[in-house]
């Protein structure tokens, strides 16, 4: 039986055999994230409303394996991404650093491990806390500088689109990516969160030895001892 031929498919295995490292993004079923913070990231992209009529290319193109390339890294996403030409397309995603640290004084004390980070199983108020608009984690407009080798004029091209749709499907095996992107310590989080948790605790237990220690005073003169 004849087949139509996989031009995408074709490219990418001539890509990965000049770029063996290359981590290709490839989605299962009909949803491009499943986890807390994939389908938190991709939801925010809504607001780049400007650009919407891109975006939803972008999402084609994710879905089509067009991403033969994507990597993360402090303030900064790279990918490759094929197009209509016989070459793929670079695209490089610059990201402002989260200078305001009040998010991370807002969720000291709230988490015990990476673990419950990674897994997005914490209490819900602590998950608006990140999407806040002014401080949370996911960058707004103005904080995102997007570049591509393309021809198009569009500053937010299709390549470009599928690369930010990509960055959510990755972040559903590698949820902590999103915070080297923003420049966040996750190991210096956690710990002072359980420092905080620490000293409340010794905190408390100073306060019941105080009482026991009022408590066996009274007992004293009680027995007029």
């Amino acid at each position: 039986m004849w087949e139509p031929y996989d031009y995408t498919r074709e490219l990418q295995k001539k890509y990965q055999k000049k770029y063996p490292n290359a981590q290709p993004v490839t989605i299962t079923g009909s949803k491009i994230a499943s986890s807390f913070w994939g389908k938190a990231w991709c939801d925010h992209l809504k607001y780049y409303a400007d650009y919407d009529n891109r975006v939803g290319r972008g999402r084609t193109y994710l879905r089509n394996g067009k991403i033969f390339d994507l990597t993360i890294k402090k303030g900064t996403i790279r990918g490759v991404v094929a197009g209509n030409g016989n070459r793929p397309y670079r695209v490089k995603i610059d990201i402002d650093p989260l200078e305001d640290q009040r998010l991370v004084r807002q969720m000291s004390g709230h988490l015990d491990s990476l673990e419950v980070l990674a897994s997005g199983q914490f209490p819900k108020n602590l998950a608006e806390q990140f999407l806040t608009s002014d401080n949370g984690l996911f960058p707004d407009i103005n904080a995102i500088h997007l570049h591509c080798t393309c021809p198009d004029w569009a500053y937010m091209c299709k390549h470009v689109s599928a690369v930010l749709y990509g960055v959510g499907t990755k972040l559903d095996h590698e949820p902590l990516l999103l915070f080297e992107l923003r420049g966040i310590d996750t190991a210096t989080f956690i710990k002072k969160s359980v420092e905080e948790k620490m000293t409340n605790l010794l905190q408390n237990a100073e306060n019941v030895q105080s009482d026991r220690i009022i408590n066996d005073e009274h007992i004293f003169d009680f027995f007029d001892l």
